[in-house]
Parts: structure tokens; C-alpha cells; sequence
């Protein structure tokens, strides 16, 4: 498993690697914090950034995929959000969380062997509860997908 978190700063790794035997399926994270760390690192589009924004499902989307090509992982999840105090506009207010989470599909050819899912959820509360409130459901919802 790989992460790719912007807003989250890392968070989901640090819970997933708190725990014990966690080396054993966690292959890396990726903190991508600007979009020029998100383009460079992930290879996400910089007409994608353009067009969308940091904060949107195209550009989680392309973070998720761009972890499992730039590592070994055969799953991977992706956060991009405004956590806030500020940041927020009215399209997209101090909460609005994108996430987004890519397999692997094994015996699939290689244009066709990554599968992608997004979303975008709002979430209330200072910095540090949205930030939490995103690293659970990305990580709740990547068990699912699982």
C-alpha cells in the first residue's frame, strides 16, 4: 500500500505505521504538499491542477494512480483538502476533503490495470479535526474498496 496526502501532511502514514507489522504491506508515503511536489513526485497533470484545482476528485484520482506507478504498492490512497482556518472560498469551503484510491488489477494489460475511485466530503471542525476526520474515512473507505 502507498499514500499520497497533501492536507493530511502524512497523518494516514503515521497511523499505518504505528502499527506493529505494518512493514511488512506498507511500501511508502508521499506528502505532496504543493502542486509542484504533487506534479514532480506523482506525475499528477499540470492541466489537471489548471483546470480543477489541488482540491478535486481529478486531481486525487491522478495522486492515487500516480503512487501505485511511482512504487511498488498494489493499492494506494490519496487526500487533497482545505483543512483550514483558512484557504476556503465558496465553491469549496474549510473542510471540503477530495479523496481518492487506486488498485491494481491483476492479469489486467498495463493501460488497463489500475482502477480508480474518488470523492469529496465536508467535514466541520477546526484543523486538526478535519484533518483526522480525513484520515479515518480514507482509511475506513480504502477497506471497503479492498
Amino acid at each position: 500500500m502507498a499514500t499520497a496526502e497533501s492536507c493530511t501532511g502524512g497523518l494516514v502514514a503515521s497511523w499505518i505505521t504505528a502499527r506493529p507489522g505494518s512493514s511488512h504491506w506498507f511500501e511508502c508515503g508521499f506528502v505532496t504538499y504543493s502542486n509542484a511536489s504533487k506534479q514532480q513526485l506523482l506525475k499528477v497533470r499540470p492541466q489537471t491542477l489548471a483546470d480543477y484545482g489541488a482540491v478535486s476528485e481529478q486531481t486525487v484520482r491522478e495522486m492515487a494512480e500516480g503512487a501505485l506507478q511511482q512504487s511498488a504498492a498494489v493499492a494506494s490512497l490519496a487526500i487533497s483538502g482545505i483543512a483550514g482556518p483558512g484557504g476556503g472560498t465558496a465553491d469549496k469551503p474549510v473542510g471540503t476533503v477530495c479523496f481518492g484510491w487506486a488498485l491494481c488489477v491483476p492479469g489486467e494489460p498495463a493501460e488497463s490495470r489500475i482502477e480508480t475511485w474518488a470523492e469529496t466530503r465536508h467535514f466541520s471542525g477546526d484543523r486538526q479535526a478535519v484533518r483526522q476526520q480525513a484520515a479515518r474515512r480514507a482509511l475506513a473507505q480504502l477497506a471497503e474498496i479492498v
